[in-house]
């Protein structure tokens, strides 16, 4: 018999929260089982195997972050400039995982501590993620004017490489953290653009007057 919708999110909702506590490797399908109210048998009978059931979740809990981020558009970031889009990106990254910690521990562990077992399957998740926003990114920096000389995808290269520095420095911090803290994104955000404007106003073009260093 078919699993009903409505009882299918309840079985998703208790299995991801017995995975973000007890990670991948540490989670039975008896304890599966037992939260959701359910048999071992009708876990294995709806999902398949344990892990047949963890990457639904990460890919439940990647749409519904596309959709909070706005991925699948991008509409929120079209009107913006290269930088302010990317913090802007970033804080609704933080604030998403802030408000649905179960699914922020689930994806921290599947990306940045991949269980071997998944792997494969975890890096086409990543390649298709990065692909997405590859390609936004690229073009609103097209936007950005650079001084004459200046590669516009090796300036492209180096201001990722910044960010995603950044973005491995802040996992570090969070990565055994569980209440995120905004101030914590907010002070992160400002040594990321403090790096990053070393960078943009080394590259921008200037106007004649900022140039020559005279108001005349």
């Amino acid at each position: 018999m078919p699993i009903q919708l409505y009882e299918k999110e309840q079985i998703l909702e208790a299995c991801l929260a017995v995975f973000a506590e007890h990670g991948y490797a540490n989670t039975t399908t008896a304890m599966l089982a037992e939260a959701a109210g359910i048999s071992k048998a009708l876990i294995f009978h709806h999902f398949g195997s344990k892990k047949d059931l963890y990457l639904a979740l990460v890919a439940q809990c990647i749409e519904n972050g596309r959709a909070a981020l706005g991925i699948a558009t991008f509409d929120e970031y079209r009107g913006l400039d290269f930088f302010a889009a990317r913090e802007q990106f970033s804080l609704n990254k933080y604030r998403f995982n802030r408000d649905h910690p179960a699914a922020y521990q689930l994806l921290k562990e599947a990306f940045f501590s991949t269980p071997e077992e998944i792997r494969d399957e975890i890096k086409a998740f990543y390649g298709t993620a990065l692909g997405e926003r590859h390609t936004l990114w690229w073009q609103l920096f097209a936007d950005i004017p650079l001084r004459v000389g200046v590669d516009r995808k090796q300036a492209f290269e180096l201001y990722t490489l910044v960010i995603e520095h950044f973005e491995r420095k802040y996992l570090a911090e969070m990565i055994n953290k569980t209440d995120l803290d905004e101030t914590h994104i907010q002070a992160f955000l400002a040594e990321r653009n403090q790096f990053l404007s070393l960078i943009r106003f080394g590259i921008e073009e200037q106007n004649d007057v900022e140039k020559d260093g005279t108001n005349e």
